[in-house]
C-alpha cells in the first residue's frame, strides 16, 4: 500500500496523458470546422463585397492550375497525365476557400504530399530532347506553385478558425515535410523550412486580423447595447421624475379638498347631521389619497432623496430661467404673448404649466451643452385652444465648452415624455444654417394621464 503527499509529483503516466489528450484536442480541431459553411463576407451590406470572395477564389484557380501543370511538366518531368491530375487536385479545391477552407485544405494537403512522391519517381523521356537539370537540385518536397498555394489556403483558415486549428494545421504541414525529407536527404530540402516559415507567419497574422475585427464587432455591439439601456434608464428616470411632480401637482388639490372638508362644518352655519358626516367623509377620503400617494413617491424617489419642498415652477418664473442662462454667457430672447394665461388665474393646468417651463429649461440646457454662444430666441405664445413653445437657437459662436460633455444626450427623451403627458405634439430638428430648432403644442385643456401609467408604458 503506498500514499502520496500532496507536493509529491505526478505519476510517471501523466505527462503521456496529457500529450494524448492535447493531440487529441488538436486532431479534433481538423475534423471539425469552427465556424458554418457560410460564405466569407456573407454578412457584408454590399452585393460586391458579398461577391469578391468568389471572384478571388476563382482568379486564383484560374492562375494556379495551369502554373502547377506547366511547372510539373517542364521542370520536374512529370508525364502529362499525372500533372492535370496533380494540377487539379492541388490548385482546384482553391475555389472552395470562400466557404469551406478547411475542407480544402484536407484535399490540398493531401494532393502535395502525393505530388511530393509522386516526384520522387525516375524521370523517363521518350523524346530526345535536352532535359532540364537534375530534379535533385528542384526544390522539394513542395514545388514553388505549391508553397505559394498552400499560402493562400492558409491565409484563409486564418481568417476563419480558431487558433487550436491553425496550430494543428501547422504542426501537421511541419510533419509531413519533415517525414518526407527523411525519405530523401539527399534532395533540395529548401520547402521543409520555407513553408512552416512563411506558414507560420500568415497564419499569425491573418489570425490577428481576424481577432481584431471580432473584438471591434463586440465592441461595437457592446455600444449599441450600452446605449439602448442608457437610453432606456434615461426614460425611466424622467418618467420618474415627471410623476414626482405630478404628486406635488396633485397633492396640493387634494390638501385644498382636505381644508375645506374639514372647515366647511365650522364656515357653514346650521348644515344638518348627514351634511356634515358627508364632508367628514370626503376629508378622510382624501387624507387617505395623500398617505397612498406619499407611500407610492417614496418607492419612486432615489435612496437618501428628499422631496423638494419649493412650489413647482411654472411659465410665472421663465423670465428668472432666461435670465439666468444670460448670466452664464448665452444670448437669450424672451418673448412672451399677452395671452398666455396664468395657472394662478384657472386657465392653465398645472401640469402643462410645469411641462412648459420644463420643456424651456431643457432646451436652454442643451443650447449651452451643444452650441455655447448661439443666439437664442425663447417665445411662448396661445393660440385658440393650444400654448405654444418655441426655443430656436443659431450656429454655436464659440467651438466647444466644459459643459459640452455633461449630460446623458438624451434631454429630448424628457420633452417628448411631457408632452405626451398632456397630449401635445413636439417637432425637434436641426435647422439649415446649423442651428436647432424646438417647438411645442401644448393643449390648454389637457387631460393629466395618471402617475401610474407613466411606469407600466413601453418606451
Amino acid at each position: 500500500m503506498s500514499s502520496s503527499s500532496p507536493g509529491s509529483p505526478p505519476p510517471a503516466d501523466g505527462l503521456p496523458s496529457v500529450v494524448r489528450r492535447h493531440l487529441g484536442a488538436l486532431a479534433r480541431s481538423l475534423a471539425h470546422p469552427s465556424h458554418p459553411p457560410t460564405p466569407l463576407l456573407a454578412g457584408a451590406s454590399r452585393r460586391w463585397q458579398r461577391l469578391a470572395p468568389y471572384v478571388v477564389v476563382t482568379l486564383l484557380t484560374a492562375l494556379f492550375v495551369p502554373a502547377t501543370f506547366q511547372i510539373l511538366t517542364m521542370d520536374y518531368q512529370v508525364g502529362r497525365g499525372p500533372a492535370a491530375l496533380l494540377a487539379l487536385a492541388q490548385a482546384g479545391p482553391l475555389l472552395m476557400l470562400a466557404h469551406r477552407p478547411l475542407q480544402a485544405w484536407w484535399i490540398v494537403f493531401g494532393a502535395d504530399v502525393v505530388g511530393a512522391l509522386v516526384l520522387l519517381a525516375p524521370v523517363s523521356s521518350p523524346a530526345p530532347v535536352p532535359l532540364p537539370p537534375l530534379r535533385q537540385e528542384l526544390p522539394w518536397p513542395w514545388s514553388p506553385t505549391v508553397v505559394i498555394s498552400y499560402l493562400f489556403v492558409l491565409l484563409a483558415l486564418g481568417l476563419r478558425e480558431t487558433r487550436r486549428t491553425l496550430l494543428a494545421v501547422w504542426l501537421t504541414t511541419g510533419t509531413a515535410g519533415l517525414l518526407l525529407y527523411l525519405i530523401a536527404p539527399e534532395r533540395d530540402a529548401s520547402g521543409v523550412v520555407l513553408l512552416p516559415v512563411l506558414g507560420a507567419v500568415v497564419l499569425v497574422i491573418t489570425a490577428a486580423l481576424r481577432e481584431r475585427g471580432e473584438a471591434q464587432r463586440r465592441l461595437v455591439e457592446q455600444e449599441t447595447i450600452s446605449e439602448t439601456e442608457r437610453a432606456g434608464r434615461t426614460l425611466l428616470e424622467e418618467r420618474t421624475r415627471i410623476a414626482r411632480e405630478l404628486h406635488d401637482v396633485v397633492a396640493h388639490h387634494m390638501s385644498v379638498i382636505t381644508v375645506q372638508a374639514d372647515s366647511a362644518p365650522y364656515r357653514i352655519s346650521g348644515l344638518p347631521e348627514q351634511a356634515r358626516e358627508e364632508f367628514g367623509s370626503i376629508a378622510a377620503s382624501a387624507r387617505e389619497s395623500l398617505t397612498e400617494m406619499r407611500r407610492l413617491l417614496s418607492v419612486l424617489r432615489s435612496d437618501g432623496t428628499e422631496g423638494e419642498r419649493a412650489p413647482q415652477p411654472g411659465l410665472d418664473r421663465i423670465q428668472q430661467l432666461v435670465e439666468a442662462t444670460v448670466r452664464s454667457g448665452l444670448p437669450v430672447e424672451l418673448s412672451m404673448g399677452t395671452d398666455v394665461p396664468g395657472s394662478t388665474e384657472g386657465g392653465l393646468p398645472q401640469a402643462v404649466d410645469l411641462s412648459a417651463y420644463r420643456i424651456v429649461q431643457e432646451a436652454l440646457a442643451n443650447v449651452v451643452r451643444h452650441a455655447p454662444g448661439a443666439r437664442t430666441r425663447v417665445s411662448v405664445t396661445a393660440a385658440g385652444s393650444h400654448l405654444t413653445v418655441l426655443v430656436v437657437n443659431d450656429r454655436a459662436q464659440r467651438p466647444g465648452s466644459p459643459l459640452e460633455a455633461t449630460g446623458t444626450g438624451h434631454g429630448l427623451v424628457g420633452m417628448r415624455e411631457r408632452v405626451r403627458l398632456t397630449g401635445g405634439t413636439l417637432d425637434t430638428g436641426p435647422l439649415p444654417d446649423g442651428g436647432f430648432r424646438v417647438a411645442a403644442r401644448l393643449p390648454l385643456s389637457a387631460p393629466v394621464v395618471p402617475s401610474a401609467s407613466l411606469a407600466s408604458e413601453d418606451p
